[in-house]
C-alpha cells in the first residue's frame, strides 16, 4: 500500500505573471471598446474579446500544471498532460533546504526547466525547496507548502 507523505496541486491559472499579463490584455480590450464604441463597431468585438479573456482567464485555475507527491521515499513530481512523470529518488538526497525561488515578482511557470545547473519545477509563490543529489545535481522545486514540504523530506532522509 502505497502511503503519500505529502501532497501538492499547483494550477496554471493562479501564476502572478500569466495572470497579470491577462488581465492587461483584458483591461486593453474593454478600454478599446470604450474608446471605439462611437466610431465604428468594431468595438463590439473588443468587448466580446475581453469578456473571452477573463472567462478564459477564470478557467485556468482549474488547470493543473503539476503536482508534487512523495510516496515511499521518492518525491514524484506528475505534469500537464504530455509532460513528463518526474522521479527523484530521496535516498540520493544530499540535501534539503528551504529557500527563495527568485528575487523577481513575476516568474513564469515552469516544468523541468534545465537552467544554470538545476532542474526547476514552479507555478506560483516565493518559497522554493533546494534538493542537492550526490551527483551535485540540483532540483529547486517551489511550493506554497516549502516549510511542510522541506520538513517531509528531512524527516525521511534522517531517519
Amino acid at each position: 500500500m502505497e502511503e503519500i507523505k505529502f501532497l501538492e496541486k499547483q494550477y496554471l491559472g493562479l501564476n502572478k505573471m500569466s495572470f497579470i499579463r491577462r488581465i492587461a490584455l483584458a483591461i486593453f480590450c474593454f478600454v478599446a471598446y470604450y474608446w471605439s464604441e462611437n466610431y465604428d463597431k468594431s468595438g463590439e468585438l473588443f468587448f466580446s474579446l475581453g469578456i473571452a479573456i477573463l472567462v478564459i482567464s477564470a478557467l485556468l485555475v482549474f488547470v493543473l500544471h503539476f503536482e508534487t507527491k512523495i510516496i515511499n521515499g521518492s518525491i514524484i513530481l506528475d505534469g500537464l498532460w504530455t509532460s513528463r512523470k518526474v522521479k527523484i529518488d530521496i535516498n540520493s538526497i544530499k540535501s534539503c533546504q528551504k529557500v527563495s525561488y527568485s528575487r523577481f515578482f513575476l516568474n513564469r511557470s515552469v516544468y523541468n526547466l534545465h537552467y544554470k545547473k538545476s532542474i526547476r519545477f514552479f507555478t506560483r509563490g516565493n518559497d522554493a525547496v533546494e534538493l542537492t543529489d550526490q551527483d551535485g545535481l540540483i532540483y529547486l522545486i517551489g511550493s506554497q507548502k516549502a516549510e511542510e514540504l522541506e520538513r517531509s523530506i528531512n524527516n525521511i532522509i534522517n531517519s
